[in-house]
């Protein structure tokens, strides 16, 4: 039995690393970083120390937006 890792498409992945988040937003690293360092951002869910991007959340928050 080998141990072979299935990697998971950005879009099917309900939680992104900024890395990801940037590539698959087309936004920059710096600036998810910016606004997910906002108390308010409902797209960020922090496991310790680690930052990640709620997809869903993350979409429909560039949905409302005119201009970041």
């Amino acid at each position: 039995m080998s141990n072979v890792i299935k990697e998971v498409p950005i879009w099917e992945k309900q939680n992104l690393t900024v890395e990801e988040a940037a590539t698959y937003s087309n936004i920059g690293i710096n600036k998810i970083r910016e606004l997910s360092d906002d108390s308010n951002c409902s797209f960020v869910l922090w496991v310790g120390s680690k930052r990640l991007i709620k997809r869903k959340k993350f979409d429909e928050y560039i949905e409302r937006q005119f201009s970041i």
